[in-house]
């Protein structure tokens, strides 16, 4: 009788210690949920990033400081002085150009820093799981920050001209939740492509620099002519620049409505793509890196 009671009671213990089921796609239904969870590691990722370029630096600061502001005065030589290509409105050229910067500056270094931010973290996932979307994602934080260093500048140039911004500036925010998602969709299926081919390192620097002259950051995008503007505004930063231009400008800088709404369609297509690449070929990183 002893021993019946005691084995009831053995089984009773059993039964409460938590029981492990391999279900198959169970990790796929639970990736999102898992992305939530791991938060505490984008932020320990991201805070790290931010940690290595500036702390016990002075040319992470001054770097952030210095690219902007030399490519506005260049851009504002070259094209306002020399071309003499027309400003928006009354505006003064520098501002002009600084204003294109700001979003520009926040895509290029999403962009460059999300493609080679699997590379760069080969160590973490060969040995850990978690959902390796935090890694590329974490990396906009320092983009951020370039790109909150760079904003002050704007406020001192805009004081600088007595140019007062409208209310249209309540409104830049969401232009920069739209710049991250622009560079955020091509740098998941890049640093995707990068783990395979390692090639592809080489080919980003100079996919930013062509997109930097082909973007109307040194030039206002009126310059278009009508008939091209359509099919320029496939280039997915020519919305955002013009978004930015309008929220700190105003009305000197209106937005042409039918490119921005197709330049959100890009956006959106791009983000999707480079998401479902990533996902698609994230089970094969730690085998490959």
């Amino acid at each position: 009788m002893k021993t019946s009671i005691s084995m009831i009671s053995n089984v009773s213990k059993q039964s409460e210690e938590p029981v492990i089921v391999l279900e198959l796609g169970h990790a796929d239904k639970n990736y999102w949920n898992d992305l939530w969870r791991f938060r505490e590691l984008f932020l320990i990722l991201a805070w790290r990033d931010l940690s290595v370029r500036y702390k016990q630096t002075v040319i992470g600061v001054v770097w952030a400081i210095l690219r902007p502001l030399l490519t506005m005065v260049v851009f504002t030589v070259i094209f306002g002085r020399l071309a003499k290509l027309p400003s928006d409105g009354n505006t003064p050229y520098a501002l002009l150009v600084f204003a294109a910067m700001l979003p520009w500056t926040l895509f290029a270094t999403s962009l460059s820093d999300a493609s080679n931010s699997l590379i760069g973290n080969a160590n973490l996932i060969s040995k850990v799981y978690f959902p390796r979307l935090i890694i590329p994602t974490a990396t906009i934080v320092t983009a951020f920050a370039d790109f909150l260093i760079s904003f002050v500048i704007l406020l001192a140039l805009m004081l600088y001209y007595r140019f007062a911004p409208g209310w249209n500036m309540l409104l830049l925010p969401l232009f920069m939740l739209i710049a991250m998602l622009a560079s955020l969709g091509p740098g998941l299926w890049i640093t995707a492509l990068n783990v395979k081919y390692r090639d592809f390192r080489y080919v980003i620097p100079f996919v930013v620099q062509f997109g930097l002259y082909v973007s109307p950051v040194g030039f206002s995008s009126n310059v278009v002519p009508e008939k091209w503007r359509l099919l320029y505004s496939l280039n997915p930063i020519v919305g955002v620049i013009d978004g930015f231009r309008w929220c700190i400008l105003g009305g000197d800088s209106p937005i042409y409505w039918p490119g921005f709404a197709l330049s959100l369609v890009v956006v959106a297509f791009f983000l999707w793509l480079g998401v479902s690449q990533f996902r698609k070929m994230e089970k094969t990183f730690a085998d490959m890196i």
